[in-house]
C-alpha cells in the first residue's frame, strides 16, 4: 500500500511540473526583463483576470490553481483572479464522467457553471476589496517572493532560479500529497454518510469540507457519489466548487502572510457552499 500511496503522488505532481516551471519561469522573466512601465501595465490589464481565471481553471488540469497560487504570491494577478481559478478548477472530475461516458453535454453545463461562477465571484471580490475594504493596492512584487524562497534571483539568470522554485515546490507537494493518501487510506472517505451528504442544507456543507481536501481524491469522492447517485447536483457543485486540487497547498508555501491564506480558503469554502445550496433549491 505504500508503495503504491508513494508511487500514485509521484505520478500526480509529475503532471503538474510543466505548469509550475512555465509559471516561474515567467515570474523570472517578468523581475529579470520587465521595466516599471510594463509592470503597471501588466497590474492594471489584471481587472481582467477573473475571465481568464475562470476559463482557464476548467482545463483538467491542477497545474493551474498551483501555478495562480505563485503569481498571486508574486501580486502578478489579484485576490479575485485567484479565487476564479479556485473556484473554476475541475481536477479529476473531468476524465471520471468521461470515462463513465456521461453526455458531452452534461459535462458542459457543469463546466461552463464553474467558470462562469468563478469569474463572478472574481469580479465581486476585486470590487469589494478595491471599492468597499479600499485596500491599497501592491505592485508586482516578486522581489519578495524571491527572497521569501532563497533562490537568489537575478544572479543566475532566470533559467536556474525557475527550476529551484519547481523543485521546491514539487517536492513540498508529494511530502503533502503522500501524507494526505496515507490518511484517506487510513480513514476512508467512504465513513461519510452518504445520508448527510445529501441532505439540501448540510449536503453543500459537507461536501465543501470534503472539497478542501487538497487531493484528487476529493473531486474523485464527489464525483462518483453523485454519478452513483448518492448526492444532489448542488451537494456536488460544492465539492467542485471548494476543491482547489494542490492550488491550497502551494498558496500555503508560497505566500507568507498566514492570515490572508485562512482568510482566502475561508472565502473560497464559503462561496463555493453557497453556490452548491443556491443549486441544490433551484435544481436539487
Amino acid at each position: 500500500m505504500l508503495l503504491d500511496l508513494l508511487l500514485d503522488s509521484l505520478i500526480d505532481n509529475i503532471k503538474i511540473l510543466p505548469v509550475l516551471f512555465l509559471t516561474f519561469l515567467l515570474m523570472e522573466y517578468i523581475e529579470d526583463k520587465m521595466k516599471d512601465s510594463t509592470r503597471r501595465k501588466m497590474k492594471e490589464a489584471g481587472k481582467y483576470g477573473p475571465i481568464f481565471g475562470g476559463i482557464l481553471g476548467v482545463i483538467p488540469q491542477c497545474g493551474f490553481s498551483a501555478a495562480a497560487s505563485n503569481l498571486y504570491a508574486g501580486r502578478v494577478i489579484t485576490l479575485g483572479t485567484l479565487i476564479a481559478v479556485f473556484l473554476s478548477t475541475s481536477d479529476e472530475m473531468l476524465p471520471i464522467m468521461i470515462s463513465q461516458a456521461v453526455s458531452f453535454a452534461f459535462i458542459i453545463k457543469i463546466l461552463a457553471i464553474k467558470a462562469v461562477y468563478g469569474m463572478v465571484a472574481g469580479f465581486l471580490i476585486d470590487y469589494i476589496v478595491d471599492k468597499v475594504i479600499k485596500a491599497p493596492k501592491k505592485d508586482i512584487d516578486i522581489e519578495h517572493f524571491c527572497e521569501h524562497e532563497h533562490c537568489e534571483c537575478g544572479r543566475e539568470g532566470i533559467l536556474a532560479p525557475a527550476i529551484k522554485h519547481t523543485v521546491k515546490i514539487f517536492v513540498f507537494l508529494f511530502v503533502i500529497s503522500f501524507a494526505i493518501g496515507l490518511a484517506i487510506e487510513y480513514f476512508g472517505l467512504d465513513s461519510i454518510s452518504q445520508s448527510i451528504l445529501n441532505g439540501t442544507v448540510w449536503g453543500p456543507v459537507f461536501s465543501g469540507i470534503i472539497g478542501l481536501i487538497p487531493n484528487c481524491a476529493s473531486s474523485v469522492f464527489v464525483t462518483e457519489l453523485y454519478l452513483e447517485g448518492g448526492i444532489s447536483f448542488g451537494t456536488l457543485m460544492s465539492g467542485l466548487f471548494v476543491g482547489a486540487g494542490v492550488g491550497i497547498l502551494v498558496l500555503s508555501r508560497v505566500n507568507e502572510n498566514k492570515k490572508e491564506n485562512a482568510l482566502i480558503i475561508m472565502a473560497l469554502y464559503l462561496i463555493g457552499v453557497f453556490g452548491g445550496t443556491v443549486l441544490n433549491f433551484f435544481i436539487g
